[in-house]
């Protein structure tokens, strides 16, 4: 019986020996399994990545020619703005040489007035002079025909009266 026990001990021993393997390449299989799955899926990464990056590099190409493409009408823009302000440059020379020009004709036009505004004060102050000098003219003529007239009121009456007095001589 203790070789028998002793065999079954050696047999389950063995049996636990290989359990032990077999579950050690198991352990080793399910290893390699996910190993495998990491490798795929990083295929899949990778071949998406690659996809990726010929999409990556065809929208690179594209917007490359964009930007040739919006170089060339930048130029062709800078070139149009240079015109423009080229026009503007000569246009605003233009206006400040108009302007001083005006300003030079407005200020002899100002200055011209101003001497006629003098003249005009001048001939008013001679005028106001004139009237006065008339008025009072008129008045002594008013007062020198009112005399005149008392006067020959007077040499009518004194001449009636010679008359009467002739008659009565």
């Amino acid at each position: 019986m203790e070789a028998d026990v002793s065999e079954m001990r050696n047999e389950l021993q063995s049996r636990d020996s290989l359990w032990r393997r077999i579950q050690l390449e198991c352990q080793q299989l399910h290893t390699e399994l996910l190993k495998m799955k990491e490798y795929k899926d990083m295929q899949k990464i990778q071949i998406k990545h690659q996809s990726s990056c010929v999409q990556l590099t065809e929208q690179l190409e594209d917007k490359n020619t964009e930007l040739l493409l919006f170089a060339e009408s930048q130029e062709h823009q800078e070139e149009e703005l240079n015109k423009i302000r080229s026009h503007v440059y000569r246009v605003e020379q233009s206006r400040c040489s108009e302007q001083e020009r005006m300003k030079t004709e407005i200020s002899d036009l100002t200055e011209e007035l101003r001497q006629k505004e003098i003249t005009i004060a001048t001939i008013m102050e001679k005028a106001s002079l004139l009237e006065r000098q008339l008025k009072m003219e008129l008045e002594t003529k008013h007062k020198l025909l009112t005399k005149q007239q008392l006067l020959e009121f007077r040499y009518q009456v004194i001449k009636s009266e010679n008359t009467h007095l002739k008659e009565m001589v």
